[in-house]
């Protein structure tokens, strides 16, 4: 039995019923635009089915035929191909879908991300039907509906007979209306557009018109599956949209805490997949190793740590770079202003605390003698302009003394730090290199060492020092005499004590390595990084890698009755039918940004996450096929977006605002790769 009926809406949806002999019913469904509803197609019927009148032939000219799900093509001869069959008779019928979209100045971050959008197939079927019935005005987090209607009519536009660019105008200024960050002709990120833009549809077209409110219960000891199922029916209750129903998946959340181990599973909702660049998951950083040993120079070291790692980490690196011998351990500072602004000697501490222009030192001392005085050295030197007459420079030196030292064991030790920045003499220049560091003033400082007493007098140590020497004082500006005690406060951990250079010192040492402290990361703004080579399924596996919660994001946990940096780690439970991912080529800290231009190769044809889902008892099919691309091209500022969107039989092109080309399916993997769009695959 075959039957057909015509709605009298503009857009004439043609339902069709084929009932086989096995009773079975297949549903087919007849998107025509273009039809006059003025009353000149007549209808006529014979027996259970409807027919146009031969006169509505003239009235269209082309349109869209959906069968079952997949979108067909009507063409203005009454020929009907399917939508991947039609993509091929671009030049011969001036296909539809194939618009560009014009710059209003800066908008090529939206252009991109819509054209992306919109050949979404089933976002295309939506928004050609009747979609204005689940229009959704009174939803307090949507916007009355304003930018589903916009983004409604820009799409039909898009799919509409001929070929000039369209003016998304009316589109930008529903946008703005709502999302003023939008607003002006300032460049901006595709995928911040994106995410705003699925987000307002759902709401705009939420068919749940009064959200119930929802306490979910613990997990306990229930099946992941009795949960999982749980959270989503609990999430549907109160959203309910196409943009559910297509790109919306679940991620399985296991939290830990690392005091009582505690176990507390969630199950969130997603939109997209935020993936990081494996270059991301490591930070580089750069730390002043400062041996005390009187022999070798500061060193900058540049190591790569994990970057939710601990200052654990960062001291392990360390320790490899440097060689540091078992007798030895690294005392980590940061060095502000010329002094030691604080010690960092909490292993668990997160390296996220460590800004990237801080400077940070990393001083060499034997292991064993935490108990004695630690001794920081800040260097000043004579300064007209300074009310003091005296300014700091350089970064400060350490060393420990045992015992309760006096002013003669300060200025060994002092003496003993600075040696490896002493001038080779005329007289030095003789040895070689390796005993360089045996200076005359060395075996000068050697004998002293043997021939006096700690505490000599006040006289006999002057006559060493002679007039010129360096000075001690403590924080009080007290000086410190070479024959009296140096008073430690038993309250303070570390003992601060300034050395002032005079003018003769200054040109015997070489001052010059006491300079600037390189800082944790210098982005390099005119050096082109070597380029990487990433697959997405290592980005992938970064983003699911457990991994420790960030200072700033604590988790409370309920047994321990506080704030806990816990271990998170996500898994993949359901997974939509569209799927987007969104590399994350962008870093912002509080002072610049970055962009990383590795390159990632993602699979086009058979994406694989089988793999991947904790849901082991889940039937619906893993793999899925690439369909659009949202490119970035550049660096910050000063890039520009397109997009690469596939039309069937293996043909791409190219959206490049106004432009749309063809492009080589090998020409679609590129560094500029930025949100992918995956369909998936039916199951066979």
């Amino acid at each position: 039995m075959l039957s057909r009926t015509l709605s009298k809406e503009h857009d004439l949806p043609i339902s069709l019923i084929l009932t086989k002999n096995d009773h079975a019913e297949i549903l087919l469904e007849l998107q025509v635009h273009g039809l006059s509803n003025s009353g000149n197609g007549m209808q006529r019927r014979e027996g259970n089915t409807i027919f146009a009148d031969s006169r509505m032939a003239g009235t269209f000219s082309s349109g869209i035929l959906r069968l079952n799900g997949s979108i067909d093509i009507i063409q203005p001869d009454g020929r009907t191909y399917s939508l991947s069959e039609s993509y091929g008779l671009h030049r011969e019928t001036g296909l539809l879908g194939l618009k560009g979209l014009q710059n209003l100045g800066n908008t090529c971050f939206m252009n991109s991300a819509i054209q992306c959008l919109v050949h979404t197939p089933k976002v295309v079927d939506y928004f050609l039907g009747d979609y204005r019935k689940e229009i959704n005005s009174t939803n307090p987090l949507g916007m009355q509906g304003e930018l589903a209607l916009a983004f409604g009519e820009l799409l039909r536009k898009l799919w509409s007979p001929g070929t000039n660019p369209i003016n998304p105008r009316a589109f930008k200024s529903k946008l703005v209306k709502f999302a003023p960050q939008f607003s002006g002709y300032n460049q901006h990120d595709s995928q911040e557009f994106l995410a705003f833009l699925l987000d307002g549809l759902h709401e705009d077209l939420n068919r749940v018109k009064q959200k119930p409110y929802i306490e979910m219960k613990d997990a306990a000891d229930r099946p992941d599956e009795e949960v999982a199922e749980e959270y989503w029916q609990s999430h549907l209750v109160r959203n309910d949209s196409i943009i559910v129903d297509v790109c919306q998946g679940q991620f399985r959340s296991k939290l830990v805490c690392p005091m009582c181990k505690k176990l507390s599973i969630t199950f969130d909702p997603f939109m997209y997949l935020t993936l990081p660049l494996p270059s991301t998951t490591m930070r580089s950083m750069t730390v002043t190793v400062i041996s005390t040993d009187g022999v070798a120079l500061p060193s900058p070291l540049a190591v790569s740590v994990p970057n939710c790692g601990s200052l654990k980490d960062l001291i392990q690196a360390l320790s490899v770079a440097c060689f540091l011998r078992d007798d030895e351990t690294l005392l980590v500072a940061e060095v502000y202003k010329n002094c030691i602004f604080q010690y960092l000697d909490d292993p668990s501490d997160s390296i996220d605390l460590i800004r990237d222009n801080d400077q940070i030192v990393a001083y060499r001392l034997p292991k064993g003698s935490e108990p004695s005085v630690l001794v920081e050295f800040v260097h000043t030197k004579a300064e007209r302009d300074n009310y003091f007459g005296r300014s700091e420079f350089g970064f400060p030196l350490v060393a420990r003394l045992t015992g309760l030292p006096c002013g003669y064991d300060v200025r060994q030790a002092f003496l003993k730090l600075i040696n490896p920045f002493l001038k080779p003499t005329e007289e030095d220049a003789s040895y070689d290199y390796d005993d360089a560091e045996h200076s005359v003033s060395a075996h000068e400082d050697s004998e002293m060492e043997d021939t006096q007493s700690p505490c000599d007098t006040e006289s006999d140590a002057e006559m060493v020092d002679g007039p010129n020497e360096f000075e001690f004082s403590l924080k009080n500006s007290s000086k410190i005499m070479m024959s009296e005690p140096v008073v430690v406060p038993t309250t303070e951990r570390s003992l601060r004590i300034y050395a002032f250079w005079p003018e003769k010192m200054l040109e015997k040492y070489d001052a010059c390595f006491l300079g600037s402290l390189p800082e944790i990361f210098k982005p390099q703004l005119f050096t082109r990084r070597p380029s990487e080579s990433v697959s997405l399924y290592k980005c992938l596996e970064a983003f699911l890698k457990e991994e420790p919660l960030g200072p700033e994001d604590m988790w409370y946990c309920p047994s321990c009755k506080r704030h806990q940096q816990a271990n998170k780690k996500l898994d993949l439970w359901r997974l939509p039918e569209i799927l987007v991912v969104y590399l994350k080529r962008f870093s912002y800290s509080q002072f610049l940004k970055n962009k990383l231009e590795t390159f990632v190769d993602f699979p086009i044809k058979d994406l694989d996450l089988t793999g991947y889902i904790a849901n082991r008892s889940s039937s619906s099919p893993c793999r899925y096929v690439l369909y659009a691309i949202s490119n970035h091209y550049g660096g910050l500022g000063g890039g520009h977006y397109t997009a690469f969107v596939h039309h069937g039989h293996n043909l791409w092109y190219e959206f490049d605002d106004e432009r749309v080309f063809p492009i080589n399916a090998e020409g679609i993997k590129t560094s500029a790769a930025y949100v992918l769009f995956y369909r998936r695959v039916p199951a066979a």
